[in-house]
């Protein structure tokens, strides 16, 4: 039996694997939904990172890491400090050790600007998004109107403390990797992940046909079918 670790990305939580997770178990198989404390101004990749493990320290089988947008940041820290079979990166930031992802984002172009019209800052500074319509637009491309909805009315407000502090990765971990695209991300530049995967990774991505940025909800049996097929 494997066991899948489901890491979410900003602003979401463990309910945005559900579909997933559905297909995963129904083919018998353990899955753990992580819930990241995304509200917590003091929480960076680190305190993320703890978590996962404590979710997944009775795990001694087979571990499959899956982490999803931001959730990549925090995916080679668990696999730094326990025996995992596989990362498998949906979607997702690449971390390089020790730098901060703005200054990565600043310099490389990663996320694409217009979606930052559906964010705002509430009173902490925390990065919430307010505007439905632009959030199915960007966030939710390739999702069902109903779909979009849904996921929006789950969202959280997101602290910025893992995009602004140095990356706690000291190297990457020697770990088998997957990298896996959707041919419609409006939110991650698909020029920079061109670079980057093989760059970082060695490897090339698996692209989802008609597939956004939330292909763990548009494409869940899909997605869930490759995972099983590793």
């Amino acid at each position: 039996m494997t066991t899948y670790a489901l890491v979410h990305g900003a602003w979401h939580g463990a309910w945005c694997w559900d579909r997933v997770a559905r297909h995963l178990s129904g083919a018998g198989h353990r899955t753990v939904a992580v819930d990241l404390p995304c509200e917590d101004l003091a929480a960076g990749c680190s305190a993320y990172a703890e978590i996962v493990l404590t979710d997944v320290a009775s795990v001694d089988d087979d571990l499959v890491l899956v982490g999803h947008s931001a959730g990549g940041l925090t995916l080679p820290l668990v696999a730094a400090a326990r025996s995992v079979k596989k990362l498998v990166f949906v979607a997702a930031l690449l971390p390089l050790p020790a730098r901060p992802f703005a200054e990565q984002n600043t310099e490389e172009h990663i996320l694409l600007d217009e979606y930052q019209a559906g964010i705002e800052l509430d009173h902490l500074g925390r990065r919430r998004w307010f505007d439905a319509e632009v959030a199915g637009r960007f966030l939710y491309s390739g999702c069902t109107p109903a779909d979009a909805r849904w996921a929006f009315s789950h969202l959280r407000p997101q602290a910025s403390t893992m995009y602004t502090e140095p990356s706690p990765l000291r190297a990457w971990p020697e770990v088998p990797v997957i990298d896996i695209r959707g041919t419609d991300d409006r939110l991650i530049s698909a020029q920079w992940s061109a670079r980057a995967v093989p760059a970082r990774l060695g490897v090339s991505s698996v692209v989802f046909d008609g597939a956004g940025h939330s292909l763990l909800i548009s494409h869940a049996r899909e997605l869930a079918d490759f995972l099983l097929g590793l």
